[in-house]
């Protein structure tokens, strides 16, 4: 079979390895389509996604959806010819985090596709891989392998809305209108917001929002005073940008919340928090997702959350490298997949 490693810093290569063994209570996944995210392209283009370097070959891939193929033994909760969605996801299960229902902050995580630990967590990039029975989350219908593997960055999206807390009745701004910024916009309409307004220095991604239910839209660097006075009930800033933080924190009303689901750069940034004081803000991280891909599963399956606005292109997992450079490239694309060929 095919897999795709990161070697180094634009070194990705398309490589013959043998089909994995499945063991008792995993399962043999055939790949159906696998979402090219921000880490992914930092592990490409960079070597590294923020402190976390490549030391040894990394298959990427955390977004993805397959068909089960071999089931191994004692598996109950798939048969092999399923469709199904897949968590990235491996919490210990054991620690204080995992026991308090808070498994995205487990003490021993193994998330795939991630260079956060050595030797790396291998992701999805490839023909074939071997997950655990509770990775896999078994779909009928007629939506798309494609869909499904949106199921991760909508459980980013349900999550950050569920650290802002009630937004029924309420004003929402979100920065950054990539991928997850759009699931986000989704998120908030899901959870009863008023408006959602969306900022960014592109058309591409603000066309995309509007057609995903964002009221407004706001092309950043154009209309530099747009968000300069106190007006959101609740901001989330997904775009990675020190800039749109700081504009979240002005654009956000007395009381009001700002939510951080974006990856800032990972060096020391001044931060005035005499705003956040004198507002007297909620400031909150969103990180990763829980129970919420139980539900991004259930959104998607049921067509109550369309994702087919936001995907761009497939590509061959032969060819990868193109893939990743149409990825990177936000005038032309929102979400790019690999599919097996």
């Amino acid at each position: 079979m095919l897999t795709c490693r990161i070697h180094a810093k634009e070194d990705l290569r398309i490589e013959p390895v043998p089909e994995p063994d499945v063991g008792p209570g995993q399962v043999l996944i055939r790949l159906g389509a696998g979402g090219i995210c921000g880490s992914d392209l930092h592990y490409y283009f960079e070597g590294k996604n923020g402190s976390f370097v490549i030391r040894e070959p990394l298959v990427p891939g955390h977004e993805a959806s397959g068909v089960v193929a071999k089931a191994g033994e004692g598996v109950t909760r798939v048969v092999p010819g399923d469709k199904i969605a897949v968590s990235p996801s491996q919490a210990c299960g054991r620690c204080d985090y995992c026991r308090e229902g808070r498994e995205h902050l487990c003490r021993n995580m193994r998330f795939l596709g991630s260079a956060s630990l050595y030797p790396h967590v291998q992701g999805m990039f490839a023909e074939y891989f071997v997950l655990g029975e509770r990775q896999c989350y078994p779909v009928t219908g007629d939506v798309s392998l494609g869909e499904l593997a949106f199921a991760e960055p909508l459980a980013v999206g349900l999550h950050a809305v569920n650290r802002a807390g009630e937004l029924l009745g309420k004003s929402v701004l979100v920065t950054g209108g990539g991928t997850i910024g759009c699931l986000t916009v989704v998120a908030a309409r899901l959870a009863g917001a008023t408006s959602v307004t969306v900022s960014d220095v592109l058309d591409r991604p603000l066309a995309t929002a509007r057609e995903v239910g964002a009221a407004r839209t706001i092309r950043g660097d154009r209309e530099p005073g747009a968000l300069a006075s106190p007006q959101f009930d609740v901001a989330f800033e997904a775009s990675g940008s020190f800039a749109a933080l700081k504009a979240c924190v002005a654009a956000v009303k007395r009381g009001g919340t700002v939510v951080q689901v974006g990856t800032l750069p990972h060096e020391p940034l001044p931060f005035v928090v005499n705003e956040i004081m004198v507002k007297e803000l909620d400031f909150k991280g969103a990180f990763r997702w829980g129970i919420e891909f139980d539900w991004a599963v259930e959104y998607i399956a049921s067509r109550r959350v369309d994702v087919r606005p936001l995907l761009s292109r497939q590509f061959p997992l032969s060819e990868a490298v193109k893939a990743f450079e149409l990825a990177k490239d936000k005038t032309q694309s929102t979400k790019v997949q690999l599919v097996a060929a």
